[in-house]
């Protein structure tokens, strides 16, 4: 092999090296914003099941509350009839003259 011919297969390992380097560059770069995804995923990922447990937990109150109102609305018809039917039985009473 001649000079030349060295010189020349240098010449082309040398820009191959580059090209690689290049890549290589590229690829460290992806990596990174890859794993920058991962760790925004992950964040994500826990602030959604905090969320779905404050939302499991405010249904809960929200179901105590709706259960409390339907239960003075209960007893106040309970009592409303009551004191009709206690009425009724008053003047059924006061006509029989009991």
């Amino acid at each position: 092999m001649t000079p030349e011919e060295i010189a020349v297969k240098i010449e082309g390992h040398e820009h191959e090296i580059k090209s690689l380097k290049h890549r290589m560059d590229t690829q460290e770069e992806e990596s990174k914003s890859i794993q920058q995804l991962v760790v925004s995923v992950e964040r994500i990922a826990l602030s959604t099941e905090h969320i779905m447990q404050e939302q499991e937990q405010q249904s809960k109150r929200l179901e105590k509350i709706e259960g409390r109102d339907g239960e003075k609305w209960r007893k106040a018809m309970s009592y409303i009839g009551t004191a009709i039917l206690g009425a009724v039985l008053a003047i059924v009473f006061s006509r029989i003259g009991i």
